[in-house]
């Protein structure tokens, strides 16, 4: 397994600016996090990104049914988007979560749904 990437640890932030991190768009995490923790198969996006389009495509095609949540485009919402990202710890979008547990992105998603993993881990009992 690898070791995840460093944070700054708690002792190392300012109460205001723990608070601040903590209140970043927070109704948007929020939001991101129960639809997660709610739906089978989640794709978090934006609009005019190909390579969103491509997994919802790729999904589509192999009769996945999954929820999608658009957050702005290249010009708008990257604030909201940003804050999805320092949820996620993952830098790109699409973000692709299965059963809660996120697998990555486009190419993530792809090898998953030709290796098999992706449908495995969906019939999983949640």
């Amino acid at each position: 397994m690898t070791t995840p990437r460093p944070l700054l640890s708690d002792d190392k932030r300012a109460p205001s600016a723990a608070e601040a991190m903590a209140g970043f768009h927070r109704d948007i995490v929020d939001q991101v996090r129960t639809t997660v923790e709610r739906e089978p198969v989640v794709v978090v996006g934006m609009a005019q990104n190909p390579f969103v389009k491509k997994v919802r495509q790729a999904l589509t095609q192999a009769g996945i049914t999954f929820t999608y949540l658009e957050y702005g485009s290249y010009f708008a919402k990257w604030k909201e988007r940003l804050a999805i990202k320092m949820w996620s710890g993952w830098p790109t979008f699409p973000q692709v979560f299965v059963r809660g547990v996120l697998i990555g992105g486009h190419d993530d998603t792809i090898k998953a749904l030709g290796d098999g993993s992706l449908r495995e881990r969906l019939e999983r009992k949640a």
